[in-house]
């Protein structure tokens, strides 16, 4: 019994190692698009946003049976709860990487942008879910609790994104709607760093039995 357990939650493992690598996806191609003014690009991060919400059934099944079905001990418990709040705040990273997709869609080209520090906010959240992630799958505390740390550092670039963006309208006034919308990509890019801090939460919970308030 305890071995088809075992195999169980090593399909979840695999399964969230999936969902995860598909927001990091996501978040990719919805700053490539935005970028780039890439529709195509802004569609396929749409798509992706479908396979997230699909994926996240499919693990909210597997721990549903694995509670109903099998005799998990404490730490089981702690494992497959927290996996249950893990795949929400990953369907909300998929929600907000398609955010910024549809601001592509309706938002017109701006020229003259600096991106160097939106670019660097993608990647350091892209790196916090996917850390967050891998840290669940190996048991790893001390990842978990890197991720967690790293929230400061998303929350200053975000700062830095928007005093370029400020300098931005100050000198280029015909673009300040465009630059508006991309105000709201940087918030919603703080916002996947967040979510990505509350999985890293759920790992450390997953693992000592204590959730940070």
């Amino acid at each position: 019994m305890r071995s088809k357990f075992d195999r169980q939650l090593d399909k979840l493992n695999r399964e969230l190692i999936e969902m995860g690598a598909l927001c990091e996806n996501a978040i990719d191609c919805a700053i490539r698009a935005l970028l780039n003014h890439d529709k195509e690009t802004a569609d396929e991060t749409l798509s992706i946003e479908e396979e997230i919400n699909q994926i996240e059934k499919a693990i909210e099944g597997l721990c549903l049976k694995l509670l109903l079905q099998q005799q998990p001990v404490a730490s089981d418990l702690r494992l497959i709860s927290a996996a249950l709040k893990m795949i929400t705040d990953m369907e909300r990273i998929g929600d907000q990487a398609a955010d910024i997709a549809e601001i592509v869609i309706h938002t017109e080209l701006m020229d003259g942008y600096n991106s160097a520090h939106i670019k660097k906010m993608t990647k350091a959240v892209s790196k916090m879910v996917t850390e967050s992630v891998d840290a669940f799958v190996g048991s790893n505390l001390e990842l978990a609790q890197d991720v967690i740390n790293r929230d400061d550092e998303v929350d200053d670039l975000f700062i830095e994104v928007n005093n370029d963006l400020i300098k931005y309208i100050t000198e280029n006034p015909q673009n300040a709607s465009a630059a508006l919308d991309l105000m709201m990509t940087s918030k919603y890019l703080e916002r996947i760093g967040d979510h990505a801090v509350n999985i890293a939460e759920w790992v450390e919970f997953s693992i000592t039995g204590v959730h940070r308030e």
